[in-house]
């Protein structure tokens, strides 16, 4: 499944619209019932308006009726630590994790590199919901 994820994240990263970073990046995400869901970074005149791939592919896997993450792909430039994912795309995941904060994250770099991390590793406090339950 690491290596789907990877490349539906690469596909992904392709249909970025980049016109201001020209920094292309796509993420996969693996539903807890089992879809793939993708997205790219979408910017904007107004920066504040960019949607960065993670959320965007979050946002397709609520819209399509999950909203648990079993496992992440991120593809950026460079290597597989650029590809890490900004602040408040880890806060809009955790959203749909689990209570253990164990799903795989992988990191792909365009240089062929990946990374294995998890939510806990990248948020070692995470700020979850008073229910603990998304929604």
């Amino acid at each position: 499944m690491k290596q789907t994820l990877v490349q539906l994240a690469r596909q992904a990263a392709q249909n970025a619209y980049v016109p201001y970073s020209h920094f292309k990046v796509g993420a996969a995400i693996l539903g807890e019932k089992g879809g793939i869901y993708t997205g790219c970074n979408v910017e904007n005149a107004s920066l504040g308006l960019t949607i960065c791939a993670e959320r965007n592919a979050c946002t397709t896997m609520v819209a399509q009726g999950e909203t648990r993450i079993a496992a992440v792909a991120i593809y950026g430039g460079g290597t597989a630590g650029e590809a890490a994912p900004c602040g408040a795309c880890r806060q809009f995941m955790l959203e749909f994790a689990d209570e253990t904060l164990q799903a795989p994250i992988y990191l792909a770099g365009a240089d062929g590199s990946v990374a294995e991390t998890s939510f806990r590793e990248l948020c070692p406090y995470p700020f979850r919901s008073f229910t603990g339950e998304p929604g």
